[in-house]
């Protein structure tokens, strides 16, 4: 983790000193999987910073020379044994901009089918079916905390009955 000062000058004329960690790496990437209209994948691994097991969405890094759905499709296959034919993209969300410069390409992935990739995570992870009209008993629950995760998924619920319109067409 690197920590730089950003001086800046506003337009009343205050100046002020602000430190912000400095992202690293190529991005990460976010992935909503839609096994069907009303049924989302969800991964359930290890979470050190709350020493326990959460209930998310499959993320992770971007690799050199990746798009967003090409690190999503990667990422599917290395966590949760899918891949998808078809990617939407939600825009990005950060996760504290007052200070950190970190960002999030959240992707929705249509039309899955199993594929899988050998990962870097220590332990198999289970994969988690949870219905997209349930979100409110999932965000409840003490193992599903992660703010990333629950955005996406209700901005993705905004938008089901378009993605999968266009999908008839």
């Amino acid at each position: 983790m690197r920590v730089e000062e950003v001086d800046l000058q506003f337009s009343n004329g205050v100046q002020r000193t602000f430190e912000r960690i400095r992202a690293r790496g190529l991005g990460a990437v976010m992935i909503v999987p839609l096994l069907d209209r009303n049924t989302v994948l969800l991964v359930r691994e290890y979470a050190a910073g709350l020493h326990r097991y959460e209930i998310g969405l499959p993320k992770g890094r971007l690799e050199a020379g990746e798009t967003p759905e090409q690190g999503a499709n990667r990422e599917m296959q290395e966590e949760i044994g899918y891949a998808a034919k078809r990617f939407i993209s939600l825009g990005y969300l950060t996760l504290a901009p007052g200070y950190m410069a970190h960002r999030t390409e959240l992707i929705v992935a249509c039309d899955l089918y199993t594929k899988r990739l050998p990962g870097d995570e220590p332990e198999p992870l289970e994969t988690v079916r949870w219905p997209m009209d349930q979100l409110s008993e999932l965000v409840r629950r003490k193992d599903c905390s992660e703010g990333r995760s629950i955005a996406a998924l209700f901005m993705t619920r905004e938008i089901l009955g378009t993605i999968f319109e266009h999908a008839k067409q």
